[in-house]
């Protein structure tokens, strides 16, 4: 039921930013305008070359990052507080963020992001502006500073730092007067970013009830956006945001088809902040958790397109606090492998929720089945099979750099060719069960249809086809023994793209 509201709260929420400020960089073409004279090959054109912000672009190249749900629930064992919890409940025995940070490093995750604040209201730093914090825990006896340790611990072992801050307080007495709570908000949020080095991302729910006089307060994203692009430019505002948007469930699973580039609905009051900001923000009206958000059909009808790519959220327990109960309950390594493929295999980007429990500590159980899900990934993608390959690909250029590439050195074809097939002729026959494809997501996202064959002695046999790549694909099949091999390219909005290709075993 709690995951029934939550999902409900967000996507209340999310149709309810309708009137978002859009401030757009000039020198990135992640937003364009369609116009009334374009016809469907102008808008794909359009739809072709839009390309991520650097910020947007470095975030999509993480492919896991972590949540860290800590804080009073944790201590009085509920998913969402109410706000009236005693501060003296705080009390871990044995916090150690950097055993969170490294636990997290070790199981191939770059980035955290950690609960400063929860629904509850309680914060995890020692924030001036109110006083259901730790300063009021008998935590080093109200010295200690959580948001701290963990920003530290991710600087220092080299992996982003995120915070969450949870637009919906129980506790703030102001919650539901609009203006008195917008600036305790904005207070709140500029210590978090002013005081603890470099943030990488903010992410922020739409959770949103009523306060004490009964009535629900109306945020003011623009100013929150705003904030941000001046004190942490770098940092990726994400859920309700501009950004990174939720794919829609909580369950770690992706569309099969996940377009970076979908329809943004016009902004009734464009432009309102572009003497003020250098960047353009913008939360896209409507529904954006359907199956199908950038398909040809979808995008057609336009009034503009943006960037805008996916992030997959999971909790490596039931729960998304750490509840003793659910030490057994702990996704296994094959679980975690399944949503790997889901998630990051569907161009998105897995957010993996790991709570510390009430000693402060990630427990021992969640360590395991991270160290077993990284030795499976490890074991999966350390041989490509096609990396001494003969690769032929009659149309194409430069097509060693599937094997090495990156964004400044990748396969595409000649002239305006929006189709291709690259063959791959291996030395011997080899048995492989996992197809890997990366787009050149730094010039735009635009497969739109592919299949994998094989020659079987008389005639090519297809082994498996998809639709989207985007920043990496993986598909599972099942397992064949092939010497040649190819990737035929069957539809595409433009010149395809691609800085990596493989093929690999399952152990």
């Amino acid at each position: 039921m709690k995951k029934i509201m939550l999902l409900f709260v967000r996507v209340f929420f999310f149709l309810a930013v309708v009137n978002t400020t859009a401030i757009y960089a000039q020198k990135t073409q992640n937003y364009v305008v369609i116009n009334a004279s374009d016809n469907g090959q102008d808008i794909i054109a359009k739809a072709a070359n839009i390309t991520p912000s650097p910020r947007q672009l470095r975030w999509q190249q993480l492919e896991l990052t972590a949540f860290l749900h800590f804080g009073m629930n944790t201590f009085t064992n509920q998913e969402w507080g109410d706000g009236k919890e005693d501060t003296k409940l705080f009390n871990p025995t044995n916090l150690d963020a950097t055993q969170w940070v490294r636990t997290c490093k070790e199981a191939g995750i770059k980035q955290v992001i950690v609960t400063a604040k929860h629904h509850d209201g309680f914060c995890l730093w020692p924030s001036k502006y109110t006083e259901h914090s730790v300063k009021n825990s008998p935590w080093k006896n109200g010295q200690g500073d959580v948001v701290k340790e963990v920003a530290d611990a991710c600087h220092q072992q080299g992996i982003g730092f995120g915070i969450y801050l949870s637009p919906w307080d129980r506790n703030n007495p102001d919650y539901g007067d609009t203006e008195k709570y917008n600036a305790y908000f904005m207070n709140q949020l500029t210590e978090l970013l002013s005081n603890y080095g470099k943030v990488d991302e903010v992410w922020f729910d739409g959770a949103n009830g009523t306060g004490p006089n009964g009535k629900k307060p109306a945020y003011h994203f623009e100013a929150w956006y705003s904030l941000i692009r001046s004190l942490q430019p770098g940092a990726v505002i994400a859920i309700m945001g501009p950004d990174v948007r939720w794919v829609g469930t909580e369950s770690g699973y992706g569309r099969q088809s996940e377009w970076s580039v979908v329809p943004l609905d016009e902004q009734s009051n464009t432009g309102t902040e572009q003497n003020s900001q250098k960047d353009i923000s913008f939360a896209p009206k409507g529904d954006m958790t359907g199956d199908d958000l950038g398909s040809r059909d979808k995008i057609a009808k336009a009034k503009e397109l943006v960037w805008y790519p996916a992030e997959t959220d999971v909790s490596i327990r039931p729960g998304w606090f750490y509840h003793e109960a659910e030490d057994t309950k702990v996704k296994s390594p094959e679980k975690l492998m399944d949503i790997y493929y889901s998630s990051v295999g569907r161009n998105s980007v897995l957010l993996l929720n790991i709570p510390p429990d009430k000693r402060g500590l990630i427990n021992e159980q969640d360590q395991k089945n991270l160290k077993e899900w990284k030795n499976i990934i490890d074991n999966t993608f350390k041989t490509n099979l096609v990396k001494d390959t003969k690769i032929i690909s009659a149309n194409g250029i430069n097509p060693r750099a599937l094997l090495n590439g990156n964004v400044n050195n990748y396969w595409t074809t000649k002239n305006q060719d929006t189709t291709a097939t690259i063959q791959m002729n291996l030395a011997k026959p080899q048995t492989f069960d996992v197809l890997l494809l990366q787009e050149n997501i730094a010039i735009g996202q635009r497969i739109e249809k592919f299949n994998l064959e094989y020659f079987d002695g008389k005639n090519w046999e297809l082994i498996t086809e998809g639709t989207t790549v985007g920043a990496k694909r993986l598909i599972r099949f099942k397992a064949i023994t092939a010497q040649r091999v190819r990737l035929k390219i069957i539809s595409s909005r433009s010149n395809p793209a691609l800085i990596a290709m493989g093929l690999y075993k399952q152990p």
